[in-house]
């Protein structure tokens, strides 16, 4: 059982993790309309992960006998001046997920929660991953510059990512 205090928290998490999906899903849409198919695929795909870690967080605080509080989630912007402009946002929303999810740990140490604690470090790990491939991104388009045969290169690039397991 966690504390009413946890289950809050989790609940936040929740729509942190929803939220960066919506995110992902809209930056999707506008690479889908401006010709950038493998940066929309990529962008999918990365949706589709952020949904499993919202339903991995649903399912804890299920199966913890707390009660899920689902709330409102806003709408991501939908617009982007650049690719580059895109991907320093998503390492921006990825280093605030990291800082909550740190947040979280903090919470489950203090509480002495450690079914919670040994929850999150599946979190702490995948964030590492997570800012890691963000800035990986940056570099290379930061690379190419405005050369549009690099990005093209690269949108070719994004184009191969298969699909996270469910145990991602």
């Amino acid at each position: 059982m966690i504390s009413k205090k946890m289950q809050n928290a989790l609940n936040e998490q929740i729509k942190h993790e929803i939220y960066s999906a919506h995110l992902y899903l809209a930056m999707s849409a506008h690479c889908e309309s401006n010709g950038l198919k493998g940066f929309a695929h990529w962008l999918q795909l990365q949706y589709d992960e952020e949904m499993m870690h919202a339903m991995k967080f649903y399912r804890y605080v299920l199966d913890q006998g707390a009660t899920i509080a689902l709330q409102e989630i806003p709408a991501p912007p939908s617009k982007f001046e650049s690719v580059l402009e895109m991907f320093e946002e998503v390492l921006k929303h990825e280093q605030f997920v990291t800082a909550s999810i740190h947040k979280l740990v903090d919470l489950a140490l203090a509480e002495k929660d450690h079914a919670t604690t040994i929850f999150l470090q599946w979190f702490v790990t995948e964030q590492v991953e997570e800012e890691a491939s963000a800035q990986d991104i940056i570099d290379q388009l930061k690379l190419v510059g405005k050369e549009k045969s690099g990005l093209f290169m690269i949108n070719r690039e994004m184009g191969t990512r298969t699909a996270a397991t469910a145990d991602a």
